[in-house]
């Protein structure tokens, strides 16, 4: 039997590790004794000689995308926006035709940030204007379908069942009237993409980075409530600090649904066969058929 080959953001081990050195290089950092602190989506390292963090993009991230991101950043940052912070240099470095970014290394405690630390940087998010740059409007459906279709190692029937519920709840979502006005939006607001600073949160991970209504973000931070442990008083402290419960709102069940299917989806279309994100998604795709709306996730 053949050695598994570790893959890190798409990469082979081996592979990400040369495209971190070469950027590093190329930056003037160096990524002496590197630590790996994601590498399910994009591959993030800590550099500790340099006192930097280095994300490394998916394999097969557009390199337009990563270079928006940092547009956008860059806009924030010179608008006072607590966000973590780019490194002033030339960016994205391209090594080896992937695109790299270098950020501020915030050192962190052994906690996630809290829910309701994340109302005011998001309300402050939704309420600015629009950049005077091209920001891609929210495609929750298309961003689904698209997940769907590259999702191999799913069964027939599972794909059916998703199809059926994208159907379903997309002819709903065409109904929908929305009650905040179209904003910034994060598109992935969690615990796990905010960081703690000074005593309060700033937010991070920009790639989903939109523009469209923010019921949506605050469905997601609902969502990773629900899901993944933190509790109801969780979400309340949320909604409470940010001036709007989402759960109120007529819409919410359709966008939750949404917003449910996409995270289940997007884990899909990078699952293997046999693999334990595979039966993670196969196991939420079963709460979904169920009606098991209090079932707690896996953090994949």
């Amino acid at each position: 039997m053949s050695p598994t080959v570790l893959r890190i953001g798409g990469f082979a081990e081996s592979e990400v590790v040369n495209v971190l050195t070469t950027a590093c290089d190329r930056a003037g950092l160096d990524p002496a004794d590197a630590v790996m602190l994601r590498g399910h989506t994009n591959a993030v390292y800590r550099l500790p000689a340099a006192g930097v963090v280095a994300k490394v993009a998916r394999i097969g991230t557009p390199l337009a995308s990563v270079r928006r991101t940092v547009q956008l950043v860059k806009w924030l940052t010179a608008h006072g926006f607590p966000t973590v912070e780019l490194l002033p240099v030339d960016q994205p470095v391209i090594a080896d035709g992937h695109a790299v970014t270098f950020w501020q290394y915030l050192p962190q405690p052994g906690h996630p940030v809290p829910a309701a630390q994340l109302a005011g940087p998001l309300r402050a998010l939704h309420e600015l204007p629009r950049p005077p740059f091209d920001v891609r409007p929210v495609d929750t459906v298309g961003a689904i379908r698209r997940s769907i279709t590259e999702a191999t190692a799913l069964p027939a029937d599972d794909v059916a069942f998703l199809e059926r519920r994208l159907a379903e709840l997309d002819d709903a979502r065409r109904q929908l009237r929305y009650v905040l006005a179209p904003g910034l939006l994060q598109g992935d607001p969690q615990h796990r993409n905010a960081l703690h600073h000074r005593g309060a949160a700033v937010l991070c991970d920009w790639d989903t980075a939109s523009f469209g209504q923010p019921e949506l973000d605050l469905v997601t931070v609902e969502i990773h409530c629900r899901r993944f442990g933190y509790g109801r008083r969780h979400y309340r402290e949320f909604a409470d600090r940010y001036g709007f419960d989402v759960t109120s709102w007529q819409g919410f069940p359709v966008l939750s649904g949404l917003r449910e299917l996409r995270m289940i989806t997007t884990n899909a279309k990078r699952a293997s066969a046999g693999s334990q994100t595979l039966a993670e998604v196969r196991r939420r795709i079963n709460g979904l058929r169920s009606g098991e709306d209090r079932l707690e996730w896996s953090i994949l």
